[in-house]
């Protein structure tokens, strides 16, 4: 096998997963089972993917079947975006077009402004980090607005009361869920470099990449992550105001997660 880490360098890595349940049984966490099933679920989905991935993006290969492979990335990620918050209303399609208006506005930057040439071995990775990664703010701005609004159901319907449309009434609840959701990603993006080495340019480097170069390409990817979760959470909470109030501009019932 080519490259700087072979089967059995990956065999040997398995250690470190040993490494990981054998803490979880020595402070009594019971969850070593769960660890080890994590570890080998994770290692077979990888292996999957490498080799469909090895068919995708090999020399030749029509660029529609990358296309194909991030539509088929982007109707997962909102399937699993609704198992993670089954309490938020019509997730699901939200999510759905999130993803496919961040997707349009990520790639197209990236793509149409020639940042990075379009093929294949290019195209997918890149869908890959923005959808992966804004798929955890899309869940929490879904959780933050929806637990808002229930908690705070008569303070909204107060500011109904005085003759506020449901977009104004929501207004101050959008602003705390948008900025809960998008936190994490700032402050991620201000610890790059100097806190800690991003996965993308640590596996750039170990594959032999110049630094410089790695920095310049983990520098795309971050700024990407970011536009794709600022998109993808602003979609949600605008796309929520619509189906969490009727047209006459009532709050409708939230239920809870223990309700699902």
């Amino acid at each position: 096998m080519n490259g700087p880490v072979g089967w059995v360098g990956l065999a040997v890595s398995l250690l470190l997963v040993a490494v990981a349940a054998g803490i979880s049984r020595w402070q009594h966490l019971g969850l070593g089972r769960q660890i080890l099933i994590a570890a080998a679920r994770a290692l077979a989905q990888l292996l999957l993917v490498g080799a469909a991935l090895t068919l995708i993006v090999s020399p030749g290969r029509s660029i529609w079947w990358s296309w194909l492979w991030v539509a088929a990335m982007l109707g997962y990620a909102s399937v699993v975006a609704r198992r993670r918050a089954p309490e938020v209303p019509n997730l699901l399609p939200l999510a759905l077009a999130s993803f496919a208006v961040a997707a349009v506005v990520t790639l197209g930057v990236v793509f149409g402004l020639h940042v990075f040439p379009l093929t294949g071995r290019t195209l997918v990775p890149i869908a890959g980090m923005m959808v992966g990664n804004s798929m955890t703010a899309t869940v929490l701005a879904g959780r933050r607005l929806t637990d808002e609004l229930r908690d705070k159901r008569d303070e909204v319907e107060a500011r109904l009361a005085l003759g506020q449309t449901s977009r104004q009434a929501a207004t101050p609840y959008v602003r705390a869920a948008l900025r809960a959701a998008l936190t994490p990603q700032i402050e991620t993006t201000k610890a790059t470099g100097l806190v800690f080495l991003p996965g993308a340019m640590t596996g750039l480097i170990l594959a032999g990449t110049a630094p410089l170069q790695a920095v310049l390409v983990q520098a795309v990817v971050m700024f990407l992550v970011l536009a794709a979760t600022a998109t993808t959470t602003v979609v949600i909470a605008l796309g929520l105001i619509r189906r969490l109030f009727t047209p006459d501009h009532r709050l409708v019932y939230l239920a809870t997660a223990a309700d699902h």
